[in-house]
C-alpha cells in the first residue's frame, strides 16, 4: 500500500495504482477526455494533468502512478490555467453546431467547457476541414467534431481486435480514418458500434432513421407495426434520467402506442421462434454430427465478421435469422393473412439496442417473397429522441401492454439481451427436445458472467453437450482460430460482437468514461434482464402459447419447409478490404 496526499486529503491505495484511480477512489474529481478504463489509458489530452509537489511541470494523472508520500494538487490556478488552454485549443480545431448535433447534452467536451467556462475562442485561426462519411448503412464519421482521443480506435483493436480505425496523416491533418482513407462500409468495419459507445463526441453516431417512420406513420394508407428488443426495455429509462437498468417495459410500449403505431409487437417473441428453430436445429447437427460446433447467428456484426475474417467457419453457422428478422416475416405473412392486410403495405420498424440491425436489415437475404422481413431500424437512442420530439412525459406514463398476438412472450426470450441468454435459452429447448422430458430446472448457472469466454459441459439426459459463450470480437476471434483449427472440442457456440451482449449494444444509451468507470453498466442492465426471466410466468420458448398456435395453424413444424421459407436464411463470403 502507498501513502500520499490529494488536495490536503490522506490518501491509501496499492502500489501501481494511477493518480486518477487514486483520486476518484478518494472522492476528488479529475476531469478527463481521452481516457477509458482498462481501453484507452495513454495521457494524450492532457486535460487529467495534477501538480506534483518537488517535480517540474505537470504530471498526467491518468498515467502517472502514486509513489510514497506524494503530494498531489488537482485544482491549483496553474492547473486550472493550463486546463483552459488546452480546452481551448482543442475547441478551436472543433466543430461548433452543438445545437444541433445528436450528443447535445451527454457530450463530454460540452461538458468540460460548460465547467471550465469556455465561453470564448482565444485561438482562431486555420480550421480543418472534413468529408462526412455517410455510406453505410449503419454508421456516420463526421471527423470534423472528432477530438483526436483515438477511444474509438483503441476499442476497435484491443477489444473487438478489427483495427478497422486509426490515425492516419502528421500534425496538423492527422486525423482518424481507414486505409486509403475509404468509407467505413467498404472496409473490414463489422459495424458492432462499440466506436460509438467510445466516442466522447458527435465524431461518430448511428446512421439516423427517425424521419423516414415519421413519414410512415403520418402516411394513412400504411400500416405501421413496431417490434421493440430485449434490451431496449431495461436502458431506456436511462435517456429520461432513470437509474441504470431500470425496466421500463410497460412504459415503452405506452410510448410507442402515443406515437402512433398501429400495433406494438414484442420481439422477445421473435426469440422464441428463433429458440425453436435454432434448438431444433442444433439438436439435428448434434445426432448427426454435421458441422459442429453450431453457432448462433442472432447477432449481424458476428456474422458479418465471420463472412469477412472466418469464411472457412460459415458452415458452422445456424441458418436461422435473428428475432426481429423472424417477427418481421411472421409478422407479413401470418400476421398480414389474419388480418385481411396488403404485406406490401405492412412497415415494420424495430427498435434494436444494435446499429448493425440497420445494416442487417437491408441485406439480399432478409427478404421474403420480394419484400424486406423489417423496413427500418432505430435504436434505443433514436427511440427516446422521437418521444422527446412528441413532447412526451415519459417518466409519467401509465404502463400499458404489449398488443396481441405478438406480444406473449418467455423469459427464454428475454435473456436473449445479454450473453449467454441465447444459449441458456436454447438449451432449455434442446434438452426437452432430446430427452423427451419436461425441464424443471431452467437455469443454466454455467453459461452465465462476465467472463470473455465461458466453456461448460452440460448433462442432457445421457448426453453430455460442451458448450462455449463468447462476446466481444476479441473473445470469439479466439473460439474461431479453435473451430477452424479443428482443436474445438465443444458442439455449440454463442457469440455476441459487443462485451456483454446486445445490452451494451452500439445503440444503446451512450455513459460518459466517467460513469463507466464508476458504475458497472454491464452488471446493472444485465440483473434486469434476467429478473425479467425469473419474474416470467412462462420461461421456455416451447411453452409459449402465441408459437404453438402459430406453428399449428400456419408454419407447421420447426425446422420444415414452411419455417425454413420464412424463419430462416443463408451467408456466404464477403470481401474485406486488405492492404496491398
Amino acid at each position: 500500500m502507498v501513502n500520499l496526499k490529494i488536495d490536503d486529503k490522506k490518501v491509501v491505495v496499492p502500489e501501481g495504482t494511477t493518480i486518477l484511480d487514486a483520486a476518484r477512489q478518494a472522492g476528488i474529481d479529475i476531469p478527463t477526455l481521452c481516457f477509458l478504463k482498462d481501453i484507452n489509458e495513454v495521457g494524450d489530452c492532457r486535460m487529467c494533468i495534477v501538480e506534483v509537489e518537488g517535480r517540474r511541470g505537470f504530471a498526467t494523472s491518468c498515467i502517472q502512478t502514486v509513489e510514497e508520500g506524494m503530494v498531489v494538487h488537482t485544482n491549483t490556478q496553474n492547473v486550472l490555467e493550463a486546463r483552459h488552454v488546452i480546452l481551448d485549443l482543442i475547441i478551436s480545431n472543433h466543430a461548433k453546431d452543438c445545437l444541433t448535433c445528436t450528443r447535445s447534452g451527454n457530450c463530454e467536451l460540452q461538458d468540460l467547457a460548460i465547467k471550465f467556462n469556455v465561453l470564448d475562442n482565444e485561438f482562431v485561426g486555420e480550421r480543418s476541414e472534413h468529408k462526412i462519411d455517410d455510406k453505410s448503412p449503419s454508421i456516420v464519421r463526421d471527423f470534423n467534431k472528432c477530438i483526436l482521443c483515438r477511444r474509438c480506435v483503441a476499442t476497435c483493436k484491443r477489444v473487438q481486435q478489427i483495427g478497422a480505425i486509426d490515425c492516419i496523416n502528421r500534425g496538423f491533418d492527422s486525423c482518424i480514418s481507414t486505409t486509403y482513407d475509404h468509407s467505413l462500409n467498404d472496409v473490414d468495419c463489422t459495424f458492432c458500434g462499440q466506436c460509438i459507445e467510445a466516442c466522447p463526441t458527435g465524431a461518430l453516431h448511428e446512421k439516423e432513421n427517425i424521419n423516414d417512420v415519421w413519414a410512415k406513420l403520418k402516411d394513412p394508407d400504411t400500416y405501421v407495426v413496431v417490434q421493440t428488443a430485449p434490451s431496449v426495455r431495461v436502458a431506456l429509462g436511462e435517456e429520461f434520467g432513470m437509474e441504470i437498468g431500470t425496466n421500463v417495459t410497460g412504459k415503452m410500449v405506452s410510448a410507442l402506442k402515443a406515437l402512433g403505431f398501429d400495433k406494438v409487437f414484442d420481439t422477445n417473441t421473435g426469440a422464441d421462434f428463433t429458440i425453436m428453430e435454432e434448438a431444433t436445429e442444433f439438436v439435428k447437427r448434434y445426432k448427426n454430427k454435421d458441422n459442429l460446433p453450431m453457432t448462433t447467428s442472432c447477432c449481424p456484426a458476428w456474422v458479418k465478421y465471420t463472412e469477412m475474417f472466418y469464411p472457412e467457419n460459415i458452415p458452422h453457422l445456424s441458418s436461422c435469422k435473428s428475432p426481429h428478422q423472424m417477427l418481421g416475416a411472421v409478422i407479413k405473412s401470418y400476421f398480414a393473412e389474419k388480418n385481411n392486410i396488403d404485406p406490401s403495405k405492412i412497415y415494420v420498424v424495430s427498435v434494436m439496442p444494435c446499429i448493425a440491425k440497420k445494416y442487417e436489415r437491408q441485406r439480399e437475404e432478409m427478404k421474403v417473397n420480394g419484400l424486406d422481413d423489417v423496413d427500418a431500424v432505430i435504436t434505443t437512442r433514436e427511440l427516446a429522441r422521437m418521444i422527446k420530439q412528441a413532447n412526451i412525459d415519459f417518466s409519467m406514463l401509465e404502463d400499458e401492454v404489449f398488443d396481441n398476438p405478438m406480444g406473449e412472450a418467455t423469459g427464454a426470450g428475454a435473456i436473449f439481451g445479454t450473453t449467454g441468454g441465447v444459449m441458456e435459452a436454447a438449451l432449455r429447448a434442446a434438452y426437452e427436445m432430446i430427452t423427451g422430458k419436461e425441464l424443471t430446472n431452467v437455469e443454466f448457472e454455467a453459461v452465465r458472467g462476465e467472463k470473455g469466454i465461458k466453456k461448460a459441459e452440460i448433462q442432457i439426459g445421457e448426453e453430455k453437450i460442451k458448450v462455449a459463450v463468447a462476446h466481444g470480437l476479441g473473445n470469439a476471434k479466439k473460439i474461431m482460430e479453435e473451430i477452424k483449427s479443428g482443436k474445438a472440442d465443444y458442439q455449440f457456440v454463442e457469440v455476441m460482437a459487443c462485451p456483454g451482449g446486445c445490452i451494451m449494444g452500439g445503440g444503446q444509451p451512450i455513459k460518459s468514461s466517467k460513469i463507466r468507470s464508476a458504475v458497472d453498466v454491464r452488471r446493472k442492465r444485465a440483473e434486469a434482464m434476467y429478473s425479467i426471466d425469473e419474474k416470467s410466468a412462462i420461461r421456455k420458448s416451447q411453452d409459449n402459447p402465441v408459437l404453438q398456435k402459430i406453428y399449428k395453424e400456419y408454419i407447421g413444424k420447426p425446422g420444415e419447409e414452411k419455417a425454413h421459407e420464412l424463419l430462416h436464411t443463408h451467408y456466404a463470403e464477403k470481401e474485406k478490404y486488405k492492404i496491398f
